[in-house]
């Protein structure tokens, strides 16, 4: 009989393997097929973004320390030990999910001693009943006939492998973020060091000009005009130790713990990475290798099997309660023969009325798939609009440098000529402030746009997809 009963378990749960959920179909793509062209877009002979998302990221950064600083934030930084537990924990609520798909058995061993009145006693006397009981029980076990439970399986599964896919998106956003942060310190670092250069020089300047007044060549407004650079000098060298200080402490917040001396970065390097040009490739091909998409996807087809979940609810629901074991009226008689107990006790729910309240739970998870939906395409979108920016500024930064580099080289020989003609008393000390306040300011520029070129390509990384570990 027992055999029966598993055979017939088995045949029910073989049967219950299809759900209720509507097949599954990835939403069109709700941007174009190709990245935006014109003047401010060139196509590049670079490495697609294909083999970008595959390339680890301790081979797209090569700078030592900043590899290092990136292994840090890895290993200590909150947010990714919070998105790693998240997995965790979505891994253990899957498991709990799925094994409500099999059936839970339980040992027990159970005593019943009850003293029965003779008013209620079948013999007439006072008299003691025990029974004892010891076997193996199946208990509250439901027949997955509709796909109700393989469905919330299979929602919880997607749930998972989003919390994955958030995960990695961490990672990625971590790295850059690292990347970023070890950039702005090196460039606030270069600001300073040329605002101390330039507090130097304009203070030298300063006594000279101030000793052309003792000789009674220069004005007194000269001197005041000199005395102002001195000053704007000082100023910027106090402001950029005061954001290289907020710039460290930043870094030392996305490692998760101070960052060693050693590793700071001393100047902006062009061996960031090797990689100079980016091509993307297509859309579609690009955008299937970031996170949050895929992330995005994952819980559109967790809400699609909620779905299933629902509508099975419609359906009558068969839980089976069973145990086999031994039973007798004497402890000394548990094990004897004749003493085999077996119970099969099948019930079947049905559903008649609920108020509306699984026509309600089947609504709200059909919305909850719309959301789904509209949530993926704008995880779609944005990831596009991040790319084209970004390959809107790699294909206009090189010139942006460029320029700039011819600007500094330019305000550098007016500098020169000017100081040279007020040495010589052909024009007055405003030209020679107007020449350095130029200069310096096109200095700064260049740190900038040389900063913005580096950036440029850490953002890459990121919209691209990241690299793999």
């Amino acid at each position: 009989m027992i055999k029966k009963i598993f055979v017939l378990f088995s045949a029910v749960i073989l049967a219950g393997c299809a759900t209720m959920a509507p097949k599954y179909s990835r939403p069109a793509s709700p941007v174009p097929g190709s990245w935006p062209g014109g003047p401010a877009y060139k196509k590049a002979a670079g490495k697609p973004a294909g083999a970008l998302a595959d390339i680890p990221w301790r081979k797209f950064f090569l700078d030592r320390n900043l590899r290092k600083i990136i292994s840090l934030a890895l290993e200590n930084n909150r947010d990714f030990r919070i998105a790693a537990l998240n997995i965790e924990r979505s891994r253990a609520q899957y498991q709990i999910q799925r094994s409500n798909l099999f059936p839970k058995v339980d040992a027990f061993t159970d005593a019943d001693l009850q003293g029965v009145p003779r008013g209620l006693s079948a013999t007439g006397y006072n008299e003691t009943v025990q029974e004892y009981d010891v076997g193996l029980g199946l208990s509250s076990y439901e027949l997955d006939l509709f796909g109700r439970i393989r469905s919330l399986k299979k929602q919880a599964l997607n749930q998972y492998l989003a919390t994955e896919q958030a995960r990695r998106s961490v990672q990625i956003s971590l790295v850059a973020q690292a990347a970023s942060d070890y950039l702005d310190l090196a460039a606030d670092y270069e600001l300073y060091r040329l605002a101390e250069e330039t507090f130097t020089n304009q203070q030298a300047y300063y006594r000279l000009v101030k000793s052309r007044f003792d000789d009674g060549i220069a004005s007194a407004l000269d001197v005041q005009q000199a005395r102002t650079s001195v000053e704007a000098a000082r100023f910027d060298i106090a402001h950029y130790m005061t954001v290289a200080a907020q710039d460290e402490n930043a870094l030392n917040l996305v490692a998760g713990a101070p960052v060693p001396e050693k590793l700071l970065p001393e100047e902006l390097s062009d061996r960031l990475t090797s990689l100079k040009d980016i091509t993307p490739g297509l859309p579609s091909e690009a955008l299937l290798n970031r996170p949050d998409i895929l992330q995005a996807e994952d819980l559109l087809k967790a809400a699609n099997a909620n779905i299933g979940a629902a509508r099975a609810a419609f359906f009558p629901r068969i839980t089976l309660v069973s145990s086999i074991g031994l039973g007798s009226d004497d402890l000394i008689g548990l094990f004897k023969p004749g003493s085999f107990a077996w119970k099969f006790a099948p019930q079947i729910t049905v559903p008649i009325f609920d108020a509306g309240s699984n026509r309600a739970n089947l609504k709200v998870s059909e919305i909850d798939k719309k959301i789904a939906v509209a949530d993926y395409e704008k995880a779609i979108q944005t990831a596009f609009r991040e790319v084209a920016d970004a390959l809107a500024e790699r294909g206009t930064i090189d010139e942006q440098v460029a320029a700039q580099q011819a600007l500094t080289d330019a305000d550098a020989e007016s500098y020169r000529l000017a100081k040279a003609r007020y040495e010589q008393g052909v024009d007055s000390y405003l030209n020679v402030l107007d020449s350095q306040r130029s200069l310096y300011a096109a200095r700064q520029n260049l740190i900038i746009a040389h900063l913005a070129r580096l950036k440029n390509l850490v953002t890459l990384y990121k919209v691209l997809g990241g690299g793999a570990i």
